[in-house]
């Protein structure tokens, strides 16, 4: 396996295991921990958390380690803000035009997110919420923006992943995905706008509950 390709794969697997609360903020790790768990060298472990540490998610401090950041409300709203407007400006576009068989895909998603609500999965459903925005870009060959907005997207990621976990309530999310798909298909743009606007604004809700509940876990 080359260096580079072990270093990405370290990088996705901590990233997951951080963004799905397997590793939760402030846990310590350190490279000779992760080199054992993987059975690789340290050189790509150490550049995996580099990589972590510029995204944010990872806290390294020389000589004494490294930890999982705590999760920070200003960069939190700071992703909100900015996938508010571009997703907004997305679905405009999509009402105007939007190809059939990515609004099949979009139908396919919603079967799938309405099965992983059965089943209380809500690191499938956290996924398949994922997908279903990028599923959106796509049809308006935007993938490069929804690309761009990732860098900046780990804490708001994050913080709606402890949302799902500690909210079943999941039926509100589905049922504006629901929403959203038809009125793409019926290319009812301002009704689409008003729904994404307080689809991406729910999270701003919740955030207080959640961080009263896991005050250890944010800054």
């Amino acid at each position: 396996m080359k260096a580079g390709t072990t270093r990405e794969q370290i990088y996705s697997l901590l990233m997951e295991e951080i963004l799905k609360f397997r590793l939760v903020p402030g846990d310590k790790i350190s490279e000779k921990e992760i080199s054992e768990k993987f059975n690789v060298s340290r050189t790509p472990v150490r550049e995996a958390f580099i990589q972590l540490s510029q995204d944010g998610l990872l806290d390294i401090y020389p000589q004494k380690g490294t930890c999982v950041s705590l999760i920070d409300l200003n960069l939190v709203e700071e992703a909100r803000f900015m996938r508010e407007h571009l997703e907004v400006a997305v679905i405009q576009l999509a009402c105007q035009s939007f190809p059939e068989e990515k609004i099949f895909s979009l139908e396919m998603n919603l079967m799938r997110q309405e099965k992983a609500i059965k089943e209380k999965d809500y690191e499938k459903l956290f996924d398949l919420d994922e997908e279903f925005h990028r599923t959106i870009f796509e049809g308006c060959n935007k993938n490069n923006i929804w690309n761009s907005i990732q860098g900046m997207n780990t804490h708001f990621k994050r913080l709606r992943m402890l949302r799902l976990a500690t909210n079943l309530d999941w039926d509100n999310i589905y049922q504006q995905h629901l929403l959203l798909v038809k009125f793409i298909k019926n290319n009812m743009e301002e009704a689409a706008v008003n729904m994404m606007k307080k689809h991406l604004t729910m999270i701003i809700l919740d955030k207080e509950k959640i961080r009263n509940e896991y005050p250890t876990y944010f800054k």
